[in-house]
């Protein structure tokens, strides 16, 4: 069962805007990430949502199994991504 990943439009803009290095990563992981997504992520506290590590990089990650869905709807740095973003 392969799920299909959403790209909110701010995770968007944030992985267009890091060097091609680090995008081609995280894009990597990602993908490598659809088949089962649970290997990868972890539980993020206070809040109905997993994260991702990539590096210095954290992903915000949503995952609807019923849909076969994974939503990304925050990408950042991981100094600056828990700041308010949930």
């Amino acid at each position: 069962m392969t799920f299909t990943v959403r790209w909110s439009k701010r995770a968007e803009q944030v992985l267009g805007k890091l060097p091609k290095q680090i995008a081609h990563r995280i894009a990597r992981k990602v993908d490598t990430m659809r088949g089962n997504p649970f290997r990868f992520l972890e539980h993020y506290e206070g809040a109905a949502i997993f994260k991702l590590r990539v590096g210095s990089y954290r992903l915000l990650v949503d995952v609807d199994v019923k849909a076969n869905v994974i939503s990304v709807p925050v990408l950042g740095h991981r100094r600056n991504i828990y700041r308010g973003t949930v």
